[in-house]
Order: structure tokens, then C-alpha cells, then sequence
């Protein structure tokens, strides 16, 4: 059997007519997945009896076992989910004022090692296929309020960029009107820094949202927090996101996790902006570090943060503080998916 969300709606409309069916029958299957909600084809009550049992005998909807929910204080929620295979991931949803936010993953695991993330702690395993981040996205719209998902961001375990085929082709069925519907520019990309996978996805004609995780303004530094940065130094990095940004007028977001007696000194405030200085469209998001046992890092101290900050803006830098949401429930990329595999 195959995963019905592995289609996009050409590609399901060609399946159902090799199999002698009508192509309008893919729009209604889609209209009952994506905006009805209802993912069990005996309750598809438009589409004929037979159609229903042959969908039945050749596709499945949903793959996932729910392992684990929990509830922040602040509301956020977080999954742990077994896929077919065994494997576990994790989603978020992140409720705002007028929004909430889905956070998904995309591989099983990670290869890139960052020395300050729980989500390669136990190494990669796989990519993540396109059926099975939607039906990320359809468990975080079953939890969340309203039964809503107003943005996504590909900030979960894993390398969006690892897997760009599967990601990009997950994101125009959630973008697209007969799916989904999520705008492209509530949609967010996160790489570590993959300048191939930078330069697609500026040639896709989607407006997303780009973020590069950056936690350092030069080589050595940046190189021992992220092994990435050997094969995608800073400079050439930079010059991907200028392009990026220029090709698709979208503003850039570059993420900073303020590491105690690492990163967080004046001195690398002033090395970001030297970094930085020549940058049009973009801003940063500073990130207090969470703690994690498996590693020495702790969260720079309020007093050098609001210095860091307050450096960037005397700089003219639009720069943000993100407020740590979910920390009760270990919300942060692959905690809770190392601490149930651990146990």
C-alpha cells in the first residue's frame, strides 16, 4: 500500500485514471484530506462506494503512532511520533496571539552534528518522506487550537536541505489552494548553512521565509560549533544569502544562540555586525542556549545578552530576543526524542 500523501494533485489525478477512475474523484479525495480534515475513506461520503473500497485496498492515509503529548505551561505543545519503520520524531505547535505555529521535522536524525543540538545525539538514520511530513503537519492541526495551523517552519530534527526534494515537494502541497493552503511567506526553511540547497531554493518561485543557522561571526569559531562551515564557510555563505534575498525580495533570519564564555561577548556582537554590514534585507534572532546534559554550554547570562542586543541596535541591526517557549516540556529539537530513546 501506498501513502496517499506521497500525491500532489496532478500526480493523483494520473494514478486514479490508470486505474480507470474519473481525475475529478483526486480534487475530492483532496478536498476530504487537506480541508475536511477527514482521513478514513469510508467517510468520504461523495466519492461511490467502490471508488472508497479500491482507495481502501491500495492506499493508506495515516502511517504515524502517537507515542507521547505534552503541554507547556505557555501552551506549546509537543509529539513524539513512531513512524513505520520504528524510528521516532517530533512536532511542536507554538501558539501566538493571532497565530500557531507548526514546527516539523525532517529527516530522522541528523548528520551535521552541531555540538550545541540534541537532534544528532543519535546520529541520522533517514530523510523523511513528503507523505510523512504533511502527516506531521495534520497531527499538529488535530492538537492545536481551533484545529489551525497558521505557519509552518522546517526547524524540527534534521536538515531541510538534506532532504530538499521530499521538503520542497511537501511544501507546495501545503502551500497549494488544494491542499494545505499555508502561504508560501508563512512557510519557513532552516539550514545550517547548505549553500547548494540556499542557491534551489531561491530559484523555486516561492516567497519562503529563509533561515540560516549562523551562532558565530567567524570561521574558527563557527567551524567548532557547526562542522558545516569546513565545506560552507561564512563568507561564501553570506554571498548565498544576499542572493537569496535579492532573487526573492524575502527578508532573511539568522539565528544566534547566545552561548555562555563562546559566543556572546561585545566582541562577537561587533564581529556579527563587521559580518553583517554590507546585508540589506535580513535580520537576527537571538536564542538563549538551552541546557542539555550531554553537553558543557550554558545560557549566556541575561546581563551580556541585553549587552549583545543592545550592540546590534546602536548598529542599526533589526534584531530580536526569542522568548523560550515550552522549556518544562524540553521542547527544544530532539530532546524528546533522545530522552524516550534513552529510556
Amino acid at each position: 500500500m501506498r501513502d496517499i500523501k506521497e500525491f500532489d494533485l496532478k500526480e493523483l489525478e494520473k494514478e486514479l485514471l490508470s486505474l480507470g477512475l474519473k481525475a475529478f474523484h483526486a480534487r475530492q479525495v483532496f478536498s476530504w484530506l487537506y480541508k475536511k480534515g477527514v482521513l478514513d475513506f469510508n467517510y468520504m461520503s461523495d466519492i461511490p462506494k467502490g471508488l472508497r473500497k479500491g482507495l481502501l485496498d491500495k492506499f493508506y492515509t495515516l502511517g504515524f503512532k502517537l507515542l507521547k503529548s505534552l503541554k507547556s505551561e505557555d501552551e506549546t505543545q509537543k509529539i513524539l511520533l513512531e513512524v513505520k519503520d520504528g524510528s521516532y520524531i517530533e512536532a511542536v505547535t507554538i501558539p501566538a496571539k493571532a497565530r500557531v505555529t507548526g514546527c516539523i521535522s525532517s529527516q530522522v536524525g541528523c548528520k551535521y552534528r552541531c555540538t550545541f543540538c540534541a537532534s544528532g545525539l543519535l546520529g541520522f538514520k533517514r530523510n523523511l518522506t513528503t507523505g510523512e511530513m504533511i502527516e506531521e503537519v495534520i497531527y499538529l492541526k488535530d492538537i492545536a487550537s481551533d484545529n489551525r495551523i497558521t505557519h509552518l517552519v522546517f526547524m524540527g530534527t534534521g536538515e531541510p536541505m538534506d532532504n530538499y526534494a521530499n521538503v520542497i515537494k511537501a511544501i507546495r502541497i501545503i502551500n497549494s489552494s488544494a491542499g494545505l493552503n499555508i502561504g508560501a511567506r508563512r512557510i519557513t526553511v532552516s539550514t545550517c548553512g547548505i549553500i547548494p540547497g540556499i542557491e534551489r531554493l531561491s530559484s523555486e518561485g516561492l516567497q519562503l521565509e529563509l533561515s540560516v543557522s549562523l551562532h558565530a561571526a567567524n570561521d574558527d569559531l563557527r567551524s567548532k560549533l557547526m562542522p558545516v562551515n569546513r565545506k560552507y564557510p561564512l563568507k561564501e555563505l553570506i554571498k548565498a544569502c544576499k542572493e537569496y534575498s535579492s532573487k526573492t525580495r524575502r527578508q532573511v533570519t539568522f539565528e544566534y544562540i547566545l552561548i555562555k564564555g563562546i559566543n556572546s561577548s561585545l566582541n562577537d556582537a561587533r564581529d556579527l555586525v563587521n559580518l553583517l554590514k554590507d546585508f540589506k534585507l535580513f535580520k537576527i534572532n537571538l536564542i538563549p542556549s538551552n541546557y542539555i546534559p550531554e553537553f558543557k554550554f550554558k545560557p549566556a547570562d541575561k546581563k551580556d545578552a541585553d549587552s549583545f542586543k543592545e550592540c546590534l541596535l546602536r548598529n542599526r541591526i533589526n534584531v530580536t530576543m526569542r522568548r523560550e517557549r515550552g522549556e518544562d516540556i524540553n521542547a527544544a529539537c530532539g530532546q524528546l526524542r533522545l530522552n524516550y530513546a534513552k529510556n
